[in-house]
């Protein structure tokens, strides 16, 4: 197409959201206390596990860095979504929406990577436990939180750089919160058939590749569980609880939105908000209040601070 001919877009309406005044700042409000528990009970998480020494073990250490990441994914787009319900005209510059993009799959593809690091985790623990210490060490975990970075950066950026020079000369207004691969797509003002197919082979591959093969660890891992009768095997089948609702809680709503992502579906709109704003608060009280160690070490915590003054 000849883009000559046309104006390009400069920025994107934004119509996730839109409601009376009043509703509007009810939704101000709400949105408001739920984004700022999901990043402090993220950080308290993250604060707790590197200042109590019994939490410096590589389970630990993965769950710090998955509720880093959970931090990051509330903040892409919940702080613009706060801001919008205050302002009459919800747009995003061209740039903005870009960016939104970029850092919507880099911490998703972190966190998808990160999972499958902290299944394997649980696998050693489990099934191979007299080797644990040797196989899963610093370094390894090290390397597990490197590599879901990397290949975080390196997911987005193979879908950024398929669309980031569409050309997009009208309409501009999106049914969501925020810039959604799937919807700017559509956008596009030429044929993008071919576009679309190449995005549901890198998006649904990596969350359903990522999603199949976690659930066939923790099944091993429950099947172990199962046949070993102990206090230690009844702790780590409460802990696998956690950590399968977790999975579930994050990857349903994602393959749902990207399995069907060209169809205008209130439903994506509904999974949207939670998988970007429910899902990173969800997970920190999963965690939490299923484990009495993190929350021993947070009582242990409050109580020194407390002693100090």
């Amino acid at each position: 197409m000849d883009q000559g001919n046309y104006s390009r877009v400069t920025e994107f309406v934004l119509h996730g959201l839109s409601g009376p005044r009043e509703l509007q700042l009810f939704y101000f409000a709400f949105f408001t206390i739920v984004y700022l528990s999901t990043v402090l009970g993220n950080l308290l998480i993250v604060f707790t596990v590197f200042s109590e020494p019994a939490l410096h073990t590589p389970m630990y250490f993965l769950l710090s860095n998955l509720s880093l990441i959970d931090a990051c994914l509330s903040t892409f787009a919940t702080p613009k979504m706060i801001v919008d319900f205050l302002t009459e005209h919800k747009t995003i510059s061209f740039e903005g929406c870009m960016a939104q993009i970029f850092f919507h799959h880099v911490f998703a593809g972190a966190e998808m990577i990160l999972f499958m690091a902290m299944a394997y985790d649980r696998y050693v623990a489990i099934c191979r436990p007299l080797h644990y210490a040797t196989i899963m060490s610093v370094q390894k975990c090290t390397g597990f939180v490197l590599c879901s970075w990397l290949i975080g950066i390196l997911h987005s950026v193979s879908q950024l750089v398929f669309i980031v020079k569409l050309p997009f000369c009208g309409p501009n207004n999106m049914d969501n919160f925020f810039c959604d691969l799937p919807l700017v797509i559509k956008l596009a003002c030429t044929d993008t058939y071919v576009l679309e197919i190449r995005m549901l082979a890198y998006s649904d591959l990596m969350a359903m590749s990522s999603f199949v093969l976690l659930l066939i660890s923790y099944t091993v891992i429950l099947v172990t569980v199962r046949r070993r009768s102990s206090a230690g095997m009844t702790k780590a089948q409460a802990t696998l609880t956690a950590h399968v609702t977790v999975v579930i809680l994050f990857f349903g709503p994602c393959i749902f939105i990207y399995v069907w992502p060209f169809n205008d579906l209130t439903v994506d709109k509904v999974l949207s908000i939670f998988y970007t704003v429910f899902t990173p608060l969800l997970n920190p009280l999963i965690y939490t209040l299923r484990n009495k160690e993190v929350i021993s070490a947070m009582q242990k915590l409050r109580r020194h601070k407390v002693s100090k003054y």
